[in-house]
């Protein structure tokens, strides 16, 4: 029996040369990381993904620390051989009698080994940290396993070692430790976030003096040298954490590999400062709004590095103060109109193309879709510059119709960075433009600096002098002119004049000097945004709330744009600001304000800046009536009759042209929704000079307040509209289908 236990532990001990040791004991140990801002001004010292930093030798850790971790984890370390049977045998009986894991009875060799590779905490995995710890006995002295496991502790507030411990918390070198101070240190990897000397320093001090009781019961105090330890005052080093721009450091340990040592980043620290005061000032103003997040990014345009990030206006905030608002995607509100209006300039339009701002209805798969603008208003004619200077919704989503709808808008915004558009363009259609996708700030704040750069992009960067390894670009080939056309775009969003009509012209978007800028806000005032460039600098805002409680009608202007307007000014004041020289095939000419055609200088015209080659047509008389009034097509009548018609007397609508078919138009889809009758009921709109009739052989057309209606069921149904004086006829067709 005996000689059989003896086999059985040797083959035993032999089968322990066939466990692998961790790799991450083999190998140097990175040192922690110091990140600083791009001057070198201190903003984190951390870690990357293993708890370690650089070793100290067991001949120069003093016996009062080998004895205080040996008291507070393992007293008889030096006499077992990696497992401790005895503790282990305790330990399993003792939880065995609580129906539940009382102890672990860890040896500091297994605990090196769960240091190194951190696993669930299974039965299994302490038979693997039993077995790997016997055999890295096997290959390490002990006083080699003692050293790895003081040099890879966390001894809290980002300390890993005891040296770094030593430092911290002593401001003394290793070697100059108290017994008292020893046992003070080795006491909190217990639980090194509960026991934070700063914040509950009476816990701290109790398990000090629960080691130092380990200690004299196991011969390495005297009763004298205890009491005299239990009674040394303990004369803690003042914090001296560093943890600037925490939600900028959180990103770049998201997105970058960095080695160790000091990782210099692209923040200007005392930037994200002022970000932050400002930040701070804006929202208490706005908490009555039920304003409460905002995030604020600074990106410079010749580079594309990240000058200022600031996530929330309180990293510590309780609940969502970690949200990080220049990385979270929300509605993009009215920001991504400019690609819209680059893609038509691209495509042929100039500024001075016309656009009917009327109510219009196009038709989806999805059932027919309706915009309207912020203020619920229509201009009628307007040109492309004053629909955008004024971000009117749809003249935009026209625009978009005109170019192929959402397939070419998205193309181009994820060829430009945007990774949130992943659903098929059919998903988001023509309400892309108007802000129906969501985006992230940062990534949108790049779209804009890609705009500022005259359309030369960039992946944003977070580390100086280190390789991008985020954000690359799908293939993008440059249309012929882009530089001119983003030319344009810019000049369009820093004119001031031009979007007075929507935002006056003392809002938070003028400067005293040239700055394009671009508000937007999403349905229910759930965000709003202010985008912002000159050559050097791009300024991106989001203000509303993480939990998405909308806010009480603030919008980009009175919300975002005051913060992007504080920065903005601080940047121009530290470093200046410039402007584009207009490139030399930019003309200026004079146009028709209410058709965009040509007119000769001096008659009165607005001037306007065109590509040389594409200059619109000359104005001609079939531009006016007998009276001289701008004639205007059949799709301008409902606007003519209502009282957003600012242009009585200078205009005049066709209505020779006879019956004009506005709604529904051919194709249109309509989803019958049983718990709400109102749906069933589709709006028939037509405009012509005599009395008009609808008809329908499947469906009834009942009148309600004056106006014509189709009561709708299932099926695919045609409809007549008639008109009475002339007996002209429009045929229409529609789909429906019920929820």
């Amino acid at each position: 029996m005996a000689i059989a236990l003896v086999v059985l532990v040797a083959t035993g001990w032999i089968g322990l040369k066939f466990v692998p040791v961790p790799e991450t004991l083999l190998r140097t140990p990175p040192e922690s990381i110091e990140f600083t801002d791009r001057e070198g001004r201190a903003l984190r010292e951390t870690r990357v993904a293993e708890r370690f930093r650089r070793e100290v030798a067991y001949a120069d850790i003093p016996q009062s620390v080998v004895h205080a971790a040996l008291a507070a984890e393992d007293k008889r370390f030096f006499a077992h051989s990696g497992v401790d049977w005895r503790a282990a045998a305790r330990a399993g009986w003792e939880s065995l009698r609580a129906g539940r894991r009382t102890s672990g009875a860890s040896t500091i060799s297994q605990q090196l080994i769960k240091l190194s590779v951190p696993r669930p905490r299974t039965w299994r995995t302490k038979l693997i940290e039993m077995a790997t710890a016997m055999r890295l006995e096997q290959i390490w002295t002990k006083e080699e396993i003692l050293a790895a496991y003081l040099n890879r502790l966390d001894f809290g507030n980002v300390n890993y070692g005891i040296a770094a411990a030593a430092n911290y918390y002593f401001a003394k070198p290793l070697r100059d430790l108290s017994d008292a101070e020893a046992a003070f240190l080795l006491g909190l990897p217990l639980n090194p976030t509960r026991l934070n000397p700063h914040t509950n320093f009476a816990g701290a001090k109790t398990r000090q003096e629960t080691v130092l009781a380990r200690m004299l019961a196991d011969g390495w105090l005297t009763p004298e040298t205890y009491e005299r330890a239990v009674a040394e005052p303990l004369r803690l080093a003042p914090p001296r954490r560093v943890f600037q721009a925490p939600h900028f450091i959180d990103l770049v340990l998201q997105k970058e590999t960095v080695g160790q040592g000091a990782v210099r980043t692209t923040l200007d620290l005392e930037l994200n400062q002022f970000i932050e005061r400002t930040v701070n000032d804006k929202l208490s103003r706005l908490h009555q709004e039920n304003v409460h997040d905002a995030a604020v990014v600074v990106l410079d345009n010749r580079t594309g590095e990240v000058l200022g990030l600031v996530g929330s206006d309180n990293y510590f905030a309780p609940g969502s103060g970690q949200v990080n608002g220049a990385t979270q995607p929300r509605s993009a509100g009215s920001t991504i109109k400019p690609v819209t209006y680059l893609l038509a300039l691209e495509r042929g339009e100039t500024l001075a193309a016309v656009m009917p701002d009327v109510p219009t209805e196009f038709p989806t798969p999805t059932g027919p879709y309706r915009p309207e603008n912020y203020h619920r208003h229509c201009q009628g004619p307007v040109r492309l510059r004053e629909a955008l200077a004024c971000s009117l919704n749809i003249p935009a989503v026209r625009l978009l119709q005109s170019i192929g709808g959402a397939a070419p808008l998205q193309r181009r915004l994820q060829a430009w960075g945007v990774t949130t558009l992943p659903e098929e363009p059919e998903e988001y259609g023509l309400g892309l433009t108007i802000g129906n996708a969501e985006v992230e700030l940062i990534e949108l704040c790049n779209i804009y600096a890609t705009l500022a750069r005259m359309g030369h992009w960039l992946p944003y960067r977070l580390l100086v002098d280190h390789p991008v390894e985020h954000g690359a670009m799908p293939s993008f080939t440059p249309s012929p002119r882009l530089a001119e056309r983003c030319w344009l775009i810019a000049d369009v969003l820093s004119d001031n004049a031009a979007r007075s009509p929507a935002f006056g012209a003392a809002s938070s978007l003028r400067f005293d000097y040239p700055v394009a800028c671009k508000t937007g806000t999403s349905t229910d005032f759930r965000d709003n945004w202010c985008m912002a460039f000159t050559p050097e600098f791009t300024v991106g805002v989001w203000v509303g709330n993480f939990n998405g409680s909308p806010m009480h009608e603030v919008s980009g202007v009175t919300g975002a744009a005051p913060i992007m307007h504080d920065v903005m000014d601080y940047l121009h004041k530290r470093h200046g600001t410039t402007w584009y020289d207009r490139p030399g095939d930019i003309v200026e000419r004079e146009v028709q304000p209410i058709t965009g055609h040509l007119v000769e200088a001096g008659h009165g015209g607005a001037r306007e800046k065109f590509l040389a080659e594409e200059l619109p047509p000359a104005e001609s008389p079939h531009d006016y009536d007998a009276q001289g009034l701008v004639r205007l097509s059949g799709e301008y009548v409902q606007w003519a009759e209502s009282g957003d018609n600012q242009l009585r007397g200078r205009v005049s609508v066709a209505n020779n042209a006879g019956l004009h078919l506005v709604s529904p138009t051919p194709g249109s889809t309509f989803l019958i929704d049983p718990d709400v009758p109102t749906t069933s009921l589709v709006p028939l709109v037509a405009t012509g000079a005599e009395g008009i009739v609808w008809e329908s052989p499947t469906l009834q057309v009942v009148m309600q307040n004056g106006k014509p209606f189709a009561r709708v069921t299932e099926g695919e149904h045609h409809l007549t509209v008639r008109e009475t004086a002339s007996g002209k006829k429009v045929e229409t067709w529609i789909k429906v289908r019920a929820l």
